[in-house]
């Protein structure tokens, strides 16, 4: 990536030679080169919102800037893509959407995050600490910013306009009001759940802002809550990818006796499925981790894997991020252990278990969505 600092090397995390995703975007260099152009001073606390990879952080490290983000992954990309180009250590520092923001900001510099309610959320708890001389300038692809998005930042931070598009980037250029009468924020959002899914009926669920389906119960997981298999006998069970962890809690409450594991990438599904559990009162033991997939947990240690895997990472759509948790879903599970999968039809998930398992079973479908199970052998 060229910047006006010089050129990085970035990588995704993990990294993987075969992906041909890059770790930047035009509209990470059009806010670089804007900055550079403005001769902004980033003076002060500079804070980077929702930076995916790193590319920003890691070009402005030498301002010694907070990056905030939801991704345990790019928090990863970040630390090596830093290392990569000789960053000094600890000279950005990393956040999390969940901690507590800096105390005053100077320079807020958003990456537009395809969530509009992770977005709302995040400028409504750093709109405390912006000033009127702070410098706001937001970024993304042209197909990511739409009206909403400059709504949000007028209704939250001031008045705002954008600039003229440039290999299909834009940016968002906002002057601060700190008298502006801000919104309450909505989030996290709770619901009960409609009937007839079983043990989680009626029963509590909250979300944080960003979490997949966070206002409804999406109809694969529906799907899934329909066809659970029996765990008795399951001692360890995982939640992989748990977002609100609707589905770990339903096992929770069928079988108090399992241990449930909710993992996830995302800080604020993992916030978010610890306080379903918490609101539903689960008897028994669980167990809440933010990271990779399966990555940390000890080989032949899971007796049952229930996995919903998201196709698509940001605007893409790969299937990179399920075949990770297929293959640290193997590696996890003890011999005769499973994996359940839900997914949309048209992914063709069953070949991929078969090459990994050997096998591959249907235990239900419809038009649209497919429960399958794999099963370790030996």
């Amino acid at each position: 990536m060229t910047t006006p600092w010089g050129e990085l090397s970035l990588a995704r995390h993990p990294e993987d030679p075969r992906d041909g995703l890059r770790a930047w975007d035009a509209s990470d260099a059009y806010l670089l080169r804007h900055l550079a152009a403005e001769r902004t001073e980033l003076t002060g606390t500079v804070v980077v919102l929702g930076d995916r990879w790193g590319a920003l952080a890691t070009a402005l490290a030498a301002y010694r800037p907070t990056q905030i983000t939801d991704s345990w992954l790019g928090q990863e990309a970040t630390r090596a893509n830093l290392a990569r180009n000789g960053a000094e250590p600890g000279s950005v520092r990393l956040l999390t959407t969940q901690d507590p923001p800096p105390a005053r900001i100077d320079v807020l510099l958003v990456r537009v995050p395809k969530s509009l309610a992770l977005l709302e959320d995040q400028l409504l708890r750093l709109a405390p600490s912006v000033h009127a001389d702070t410098v706001v300038v937001g970024t993304g692809m042209v197909k990511e910013i739409h009206t909403s998005t400059l709504r949000l930042f007028e209704r939250i931070l001031g008045p705002t306009r954008t600039s003229l598009a440039e290999q299909k980037a834009r940016l968002i250029l906002t002057t601060c009001d700190p008298s502006l009468e801000r919104p309450t924020s909505p989030w996290p959002y709770g619901y009960d759940l409609p009937d007839g899914i079983g043990p989680l009926s009626g029963r509590p669920v909250v979300n944080h802002a960003g979490v997949f389906c966070a206002d409804r119960l999406d109809i694969g997981t529906r799907f899934l809550l329909g066809h659970l298999p029996d765990t008795r006998g399951a001692r360890r069970v995982v939640d992989l990818g748990c977002g609100n962890g609707i589905v770990g809690t339903a096992v929770a409450l069928a079988d108090p006796r399992a241990e449930v594991l909710f993992t996830d990438e995302s800080f604020q599904a993992v916030a978010s499925a610890e306080a379903t559990y918490k609101a539903n009162g689960v008897p028994g033991h669980a167990e809440f981790r933010v990271g990779d997939g399966l990555a940390g947990v000890p080989d032949a240690s899971v007796d049952l894997v229930l996995n919903n895997p998201p196709f698509h990472s940001h605007q893409a759509t790969t299937d990179a991020t399920a075949w990770r948790m297929f293959t640290g879903a193997r590696r996890a599970l003890r011999p005769g252990g499973e994996l359940w999968v839900v997914g949309n039809r048209h992914l063709g998930y069953h070949v991929k278990l078969r090459r990994l398992f050997g096998n591959s079973r249907l235990v239900a479908g419809d038009r649209k969505f497919v429960v399958l199970k794999a099963v370790k052998r030996g």
